[in-house]
């Protein structure tokens, strides 16, 4: 049996509160550093490593956080929610994501099946389409085969996708996965569709379209744009679109669809990149096969998520320490820094990730906390970022912590030497260089040229971004992001922050409108 308790009611919280603070700048610098640097780190699934060296923990706080994993009864948490409990209490619903890449409890019956069987039994649907398309036994009127794949979704079905794509895309060209050319059409801009429509060879293009209700008015939008550039080239729109949604939306019994795949509401949008939401597009991009090595990666890390020892659990530790970081030390940002261009839009995935999952002021009962909850977060790919926004991380008044991604080798194998290293090395080096310049900052008379350091920071470091290594990558921030729901004791898993903007959008288009709303409405010409 679980309780669920305010953070700020929690006995370990409150020695964690009064707990001394380490001086990340003195325990970094010199020998201390070499060997933090080598304690304080966790292995991860998929050859992975969590590298906390440079957080502003101690084996003293470490211990606290572990008696605060105990007393919020994290892992029990994780079991209650895999096993089937209604964890969702916003919408009364369970919450199954990692379902749909294994089975970590017993089984869980719901809507009159198999959870398990039912997610697998789409992905086996997704997969026979997509080697249909891939041989031409799917394909257009002329019998061409189809060359390009577009998601059209908004939210959860865009942005998990999209990063999920972009981040395996280079990788499937060098191992000879590559089926198709993916794209994507999210925003309501008509400019999004345009500027995407633009560039395709419609004949030879496949859409598939993700909406669970079937009613959302942004992807429907977008729906009905390409429909009428299809019909305005001479094709039928029916011979060239698929979708996934629910079983019971408007979409679902269509006979404008090749094809329909289903998904339910026990997986919530932004964490739907390893249901069919991912799956048809990454599958019908790289191949069932390898969309089934993304789902092995997110499944591994998923076991390791569950084990109680919180130095053995990187996901869990990871959410503690940002915990302590929000509530103790009173960070309000995290910054997610990966080296990695293929992970360029995997910031904003996680933006969406932990920012709609966190961003709550009431507990999982619908009382007001008396604590802050989700960090703000922000990112871009290093070295990018390093020439854009590092100024304030090195220098200004607000103190970021920084989560690094890094890669020991590059996915493409083309590099050359410059000046005695390669590109990668000197990727690498910046990385390297980056953590120590945060924690230990520079003294110097010049004020200006003087650096504070004691600027925490934590990296994951893999061997390569593969399809098994991204999934585990990302199911460890899905699973960093519920576990401080659980401490923070909010629900993790609705969004209802999302909705009154979209009723309110509705009122405007209808001109049922008055006050500031009619005015602005004005100003904009609706």
């Amino acid at each position: 049996m679980v309780n669920w308790t305010n953070l700020d009611k929690v006995e370990a919280y409150k020695q964690l509160e009064a707990a001394a603070k380490v001086n990340l700048k003195e325990v970094m610098t010199g020998a201390n550093g070499a060997e933090r640097v080598k304690k304080y780190s966790v292995p991860m699934a998929e050859g992975m490593a969590y590298n906390y060296a440079a957080k502003q923990v101690d084996d003293n706080i470490l211990a606290i956080l572990g008696k605060l994993a105990e007393e919020t009864q994290l892992v029990d948490k994780f079991a209650a929610l895999y096993n089937g409990e209604v964890i969702n209490t916003g919408e009364k619903r369970l919450v199954l994501h990692h379902m749909c890449r294994g089975q970590l409890g017993e089984a869980v019956i719901a809507d009159g099946g198999d959870k398990r069987e039912f997610y697998t039994g789409e992905q086996k649907k997704i997969a026979e389409f997509a080697n249909k398309v891939h041989s031409g036994e799917i394909a257009n009127a002329d019998g061409e085969k189809f060359t390009t794949v577009v998601q059209i979704g908004i939210g959860g079905s865009d942005l998990g996708p999209r990063a999920m794509y972009l981040a395996l895309e280079n990788w499937a060209k060098v191992n000879n996965t590559l089926k198709m050319e993916a794209k994507f059409i999210s925003n309501v801009d008509p400019d999004d569709a345009a500027g995407v429509l633009a560039t395709l060879d419609l004949p030879h293009t496949l859409f598939i379209l993700v909406s669970k209700s079937g009613t959302t008015l942004e992807t429907l939008t977008n729906e009905s744009f390409v429909k009428n550039a299809l019909k305005e080239a001479g094709l039928n729109p029916a011979n060239h679109m698929a979708c996934v949604t629910s079983a019971t939306s408007p979409l679902a019994k269509s006979a404008d669809y090749l094809a329909a795949f289903f998904m339910d509401d026990y997986i919530g949008g932004r964490f739907s990149s390893t249901s069919g939401v991912g799956g048809a597009v990454l599958s019908c991009a790289f191949g069932p096969e390898v969309f089934a090595q993304f789902l092995d990666g997110a499944a591994a890390a998923d076991k390791t998520a569950t084990n109680a020892n919180i130095l053995e659990n990187p996901a869990m530790l990871d959410a503690l320490i940002g915990v302590y970081e929000r509530n103790v030390l009173g960070y309000l940002d995290t910054a997610v820094l990966p080296y990695s261009q293929a992970l360029s839009r995997f910031p904003a995935h996680l933006q969406q990730l932990d920012m709609e999952s966190n961003g709550k002021s009431v507990n999982r009962f619908g009382e007001p906390i008396d604590y802050v909850t989700g960090p703000i977060i922000f990112g871009e790919p290093g070295t990018n970022g390093q020439h854009s926004f590092y100024q304030l991380l090195h220098q200004g008044t607000n103190i970021v912590p920084l989560q690094f991604v890094g890669y020991k080798n590059n996915q493409m194998g083309n590099d050359i030497v410059i000046e005695d290293s390669t590109s990668q090395a000197k990727l690498c080096a910046n990385v390297v260089a980056q953590i120590v310049a945060f924690a230990c900052g520079k003294e110097d008379d010049d004020k200006n040229k003087y650096f504070e350091g004691g600027r925490p920071s934590s990296i994951i470091i893999g061997d390569k971004l593969t399809p098994a290594s991204l999934g585990a990558l990302l199911s460890h921030f899905e699973n960093k992001v519920m576990y401080q729901g659980f401490v923070w004791n909010i629900n993790s898993f609705d969004q209802e922050g999302v909705q009154l903007g979209k009723v309110l959008a509705k009122k405007v288009l209808a001109h049922d409108t008055d006050g500031a709303l009619k005015e602005y409405s004005e100003l904009l010409n609706i």
